[in-house]
């Protein structure tokens, strides 16, 4: 395997990173779901504090996955409209 920023054929460029946007919007539903579970489960324990803090990341990652969605439409209008299956990795 060439030692390098990218392997060869892979679209994006050292200035320009490929972000694979499909992956991060698994992890940032996973990580808003987690949260708002346990936040729900830490104040039902009188656990206010921790709650909140978890409360607080289950709205940093809704916003992240609103980002993505953004992102995702912007990709799909540069790449013409056309229904390209992206995989999780793409």
């Amino acid at each position: 395997m060439p030692i390098g920023p990218q392997p060869h054929g892979r679209r994006g460029t050292v200035e320009e990173p490929y972000s694979p946007l499909n992956l991060r919007l698994v992890l940032a539903a996973f990580g808003m779901v987690v949260c708002a579970v346990l936040s729900v489960v830490l104040f039902r324990a009188g656990w206010t504090l921790p709650g909140w803090l978890l409360a607080a990341w289950a709205a940093v990652a809704l916003v992240d996955i609103v980002v993505i969605q953004f992102r995702r439409r912007a990709r799909a209008r540069a790449e013409g409209g056309a229904t390209k299956d992206h995989s999780l990795f793409e």
